[in-house]
């Protein structure tokens, strides 16, 4: 019998682009799945559109406005699946992106997460912009405390769903979701990756750069969950440098605010 895969869509104002999503689920060469879509208070016609499509597999959820780990926690509390994932509602999955990865924990029963190639997309789908593609084997919770791109391009990880493990991701973070939410559940788990695609990530015009102090208050989360989890004070510190540079010339270079550049150092030096 074949495993349940359960894919999570948060949906907000995403009528442009999720039928194009939920339609290349219902593409993939791996049929058994569950698709569970949260739509958090959409104001669009999202609603109208995800009810065009009818397939039992689909389970579908409104709520008021939460954010996206808002919406995520919703899924994740209900989901059925011996394996998960996420997919954004503007993004679309490869006809092969699930069972790439449930054939690489079949060859390997001891990974917890797979992995693979991204392909980002211009809006319309017509233009190759980039091709991200994982470098790293094995337990990737330093990788990821040390803010490599070797494992993390965002919420591509499919997770094997084991007992014991708390799945949740901190409610109201806009920004630092995902880093945040693997940090807490991969210490000690293995990592791997297959080289075919599993997302194609479509680049719209919306940039974390545009919050920047919510980027700046999602690594602030990271740095905190980090030391919560005993981590060496070298790796928290280098930690500490990372997110005051990354920080400190977004204001600068993105926001062109000399001021909260500054501002921004001192605040992450009191961390």
């Amino acid at each position: 019998m074949q495993a349940l895969v359960s894919i999570i869509m948060p949906a907000y104002n995403a009528a442009k682009y999720v039928g194009a999503a939920i339609q290349s689920v219902l593409d993939q060469s791996y049929n058994q799945w569950e698709l569970i879509i949260v739509n958090d208070g959409s104001r669009d016609n999202t609603d109208a559109v995800i009810r065009q499509f009818s397939d039992d597999r689909i389970v579908y959820f409104e709520q008021e406005n939460m954010g996206v780990s808002g919406a995520r926690n919703k899924a994740l509390s209900v989901m059925r699946g011996d394996y998960f994932c996420f997919l954004d509602a503007d993004d679309l999955m490869p006809t092969n992106s699930i069972s790439s990865r449930i054939e690489k924990f079949r060859m390997e029963p001891n990974l917890s997460f797979v992995d693979g190639k991204v392909i980002y997309k211009n809006a319309d789908l017509s233009e190759i912009l980039k091709i991200y593609l994982p470098s790293f084997n094995g337990e990737p919770f330093d990788e990821l405390v040390q803010l490599k791109d070797t494992c993390l391009f965002g919420n591509t990880w499919m997770v094997k769903n084991e007992p014991n493990i708390q799945y949740v991701f901190t409610p109201g973070l806009t920004h630092a979701e995902d880093l945040s939410f693997y940090l807490s559940i991969s210490k000690g788990r293995k990592y791997s990756f297959v080289e075919d695609e599993v997302l194609w990530y479509r680049r719209t015009g919306n940039s974390a750069m545009t919050n920047l102090k919510g980027l700046e208050n999602g690594y602030v989360h990271v740095y905190h969950l980090v030391k919560d989890l005993g981590v060496s004070t070298h790796r928290l510190n280098y930690l500490k440098r990372r997110i005051t540079r990354i920080m400190s010339l977004s204001w600068l270079i993105d926001a062109k605010n000399p001021i909260q550049s500054v501002l921004s150092f001192f605040r992450m030096l009191r961390l």
